[in-house]
């Protein structure tokens, strides 16, 4: 039988008696009447899911989605329909199924799977809601479980080795901002010179157009002054965007020009601000240069730890990374276990 052929060769690896497991599958198959499915009763047509992911994005976008939600939203669905092949408005249960099946099996992380099962999820309660279905297939299904991961912050000595490192006024702005404020890289490139306050507040635009304030500490707040006085642009950005190169000569260029360029407002790109990419790869080579791994969410990770460590109490912790569930805000924290015995010996009597 072509089926019992085909279940085979996909658990063959996994047991050690195929000729016992085939033909037990053959006496449970006896009880059935099996027939092959046929995909050729509704024709599919990728211009039809085209049109529905547009009206959703349209839709994300009008609720205050940011463009790089819009753009993971558009990415996520276009790939996922592109392996599942079937219009939108005809997609079962068991459609998701086989391919939440293959791509665990083809080696895809947990992770990746569990956003793609998020993203489909939001696009057929849409669906749904709107009535172009009736019925919701992503109902009954599970998300895939994850191995629970310790993320850890970075330690003191991480963070010394990294400062020690850091070459100009740039630099230092952006690492001791990330330190300070627990900001995403992506909020961090959104700020405005005048977001800043006398106060050391930072006006800050975070997900799903929410803004809050985030604060500077004294070591913050000296980096954020010398870097601001080593500027002479007209940007209203904190962290412009460098011009093309494509105009100069690259030759005629000092060496320490690649690190300063921001200096010259020649070079300072007025109608933009930096890359959140940018940023990202400052850090990772900054920690490479010192053997630390090193990533922008570290940052707000270390900050969050530190700041409970200090006393500060989590819902404060939660609202200064503007979180709206405090179990989110858990995720973020680095307690070790000699940290949790203190604090059971202080508070606990």
């Amino acid at each position: 039988m072509e089926l019992i052929d085909e279940i085979m060769e996909h658990i063959g690896d996994y047991v050690t008696d195929q000729f016992a497991v085939s033909n037990s599958i053959y006496i449970i198959l006896d009880k059935y009447d099996v027939r092959k499915k046929s995909t050729e009763i509704v024709k599919y047509k990728a211009d039809t899911n085209e049109m529905l992911i547009k009206k959703f994005l349209v839709s994300k976008k009008i609720k205050g989605c940011t463009d790089r939600t819009i753009k993971f939203y558009r990415e996520g669905l276009n790939s996922t329909f592109g392996r599942i092949k079937k219009n939108a408005v005809d997609v079962t249960i068991d459609d998701l199924r086989v391919w939440i099946a293959y791509r665990l099996r083809d080696g895809v992380k947990k992770v990746t799977v569990s956003n793609e099962i998020r993203t489909m999820s939001s696009f057929f309660t849409w669906l749904y809601g709107e009535g172009i279905i009736t019925k919701n297939p992503m109902v009954g299904i599970e998300t895939v479980k994850q191995p629970k991961t310790r993320k850890n912050a970075f330690n003191d000595d991480d963070v010394v080795k990294m400062r020690n490192e850091l070459k100009n006024s740039k630099e230092k702005c952006i690492f001791e901002m990330l330190l300070s404020t627990g900001c995403r890289v992506s909020e961090l490139v959104g700020i405005k010179i005048m977001d800043i306050n006398e106060d050391a507040s930072i006006l800050v635009h975070g997900k799903g157009q929410k803004d809050r304030f985030v604060y500077l500490n004294a070591t913050a707040r000296f980096a954020v002054d010398q870097y601001v006085k080593d500027r002479s642009d007209d940007s209203i950005w904190l962290f412009p965007r460098m011009v093309s190169l494509e105009k100069f000569d690259k030759k005629g260029l000092p060496h320490r020009f690649y690190g300063e360029w921001y200096k010259n407002p020649e070079f300072v790109d007025n109608s933009d601000h930096a890359d959140a990419g940018t940023i990202e790869s400052f850090v990772r080579k900054l920690g490479r240069k010192v053997g630390v791994d090193a990533y922008p969410h570290k940052f707000r990770r270390t900050c969050a730890t530190n700041a409970l460590r200090n006393g500060m109490p989590i819902e404060m912790v939660s609202k200064m990374l503007g979180h709206e569930q405090l179990s989110t805000t858990q995720i973020y924290l680095d307690i070790s276990d000699d940290s949790l015995k203190y604090m059971h010996e202080k508070y606990v009597r």
